[in-house]
């Protein structure tokens, strides 16, 4: 029987063997590290000034969480992870929920089947975060790790709005906008 004009789903052959998930596992984790920038375009000190005002504060904070999303995904998990370093069962349950979540939802290729039925993203998500949520709440480490959240949201809140954004590239600048100030063109648009 000939199959001509199908389309294969996968680019490999499934052979079922360990290695080939770490091989996918390490591509894509390289891939997502690869969005991130430069630890030194980041913290350039002649980069820094106090926005002349609120709206210019709110285009700075939004245009260096797109630029620097990647570093800034590191920077708060760093600090939650420095805050749990003085609650060693906290840190082993965040480490294993995060190794769940790698797994589960970030790393996977195809969708999880139980008892022969498929389960969607959404139920992943849900049913990982109540875990997640569940074992720390378990651990007593609750209020430890929401304080830390904050202190890294704050951080990242203070940077963006410090960091001015003229010298970024204009083109990877408007990278992953896909909403616009009310009252701000639209680049393309035909008012533009």
């Amino acid at each position: 029987m000939t199959t001509y004009g199908t389309i294969p789903t996968s680019s490999a052959p499934d052979s079922g063997h360990p290695m080939d998930f770490i091989t996918r596992a390490k591509e894509r984790g390289y891939s997502a590290l690869s969005t991130r920038r430069p630890w030194r375009e980041m913290v350039h000190r002649h980069a820094f000034s106090l926005p002349p005002s609120l709206g210019e504060a709110y285009l700075r904070i939004r245009t260096n969480i797109s630029y620097f999303s990647m570093n800034y995904a590191i920077v708060v998990l760093g600090v939650v992870f420095v805050s749990l370093l003085w609650h060693p069962i906290s840190l082993i349950v965040f480490l294993l929920t995060m190794t769940a979540w790698l797994f589960l939802y970030f790393l996977r290729d195809e969708p999880i089947v139980l008892f022969h039925r498929t389960i969607g993203d959404r139920t992943v998500l849900i049913v990982l975060s109540v875990v997640t949520l569940g074992l720390l709440l378990l651990t007593n480490a609750t209020a430890n790790i929401l304080i830390s959240l904050l202190i890294g949201l704050i951080i990242v809140l203070v940077h963006a709005a410090l960091r001015r954004t003229d010298d970024l590239s204009s083109e990877e600048e408007g990278a992953g906008h896909w909403y616009a100030v009310v009252g701000e063109a639209i680049k393309g648009s035909p008012s533009s």
